[in-house]
């Protein structure tokens, strides 16, 4: 008996596991504009717009890239909870100085977020001066 009780556990633990990633998958594409240069994982990007997709919906892995696709990037993300459904789509940076990293995606109306995980350059930055947050505005889109 104590057998079947320590699978039926097992199983519910599991399929938690495998929900929670597909809570803050994007299905189509985020799109942004940023007005400053800032750098996605160990890319720096220039200013300008912006789409965001999830090329694998089986991977925590986004494709930041350019309007025109001159410059991209893939970044790993971690999935993050929030007591209340994001009032708006958005993307939120951590400025170090005049530095500015990307920090998280934020779906409108969704209880999680995909906060991206720091890179090494990001980490050694915040080493040396604390960050200040700010999000822009972001829009839902579908796929080109």
């Amino acid at each position: 008996m104590n057998i079947v009780k320590k699978l039926i556990v097992s199983m519910g633990l599991l399929s938690v596991l495998f929900a929670i990633p597909s809570m803050a998958q994007i299905a189509n594409a985020v799109t942004f504009d940023a007005p400053a240069p800032f750098y996605a994982g160990n890319a720096k990007m220039p200013a300008g717009s912006y789409r965001v997709t999830q090329p694998d919906m089986d991977s925590n892995l986004l494709l930041i890239e350019t309007g025109d696709g001159s410059h991209s990037v893939f970044v790993e993300y971690e999935v993050v909870s929030s007591e209340t459904p994001h009032a708006e789509s958005d993307v939120t940076f951590n400025k170090y100085g005049k530095v500015e990293f990307l920090s998280a995606i934020w779906m409108q109306g969704r209880k999680t977020c995909m906060q991206i995980v720091p890179s090494k350059v990001e980490q050694n930055t915040a080493k040396a001066a604390a960050a200040e947050r700010h999000s822009l505005s972001a829009k839902n889109a579908g796929r080109p």
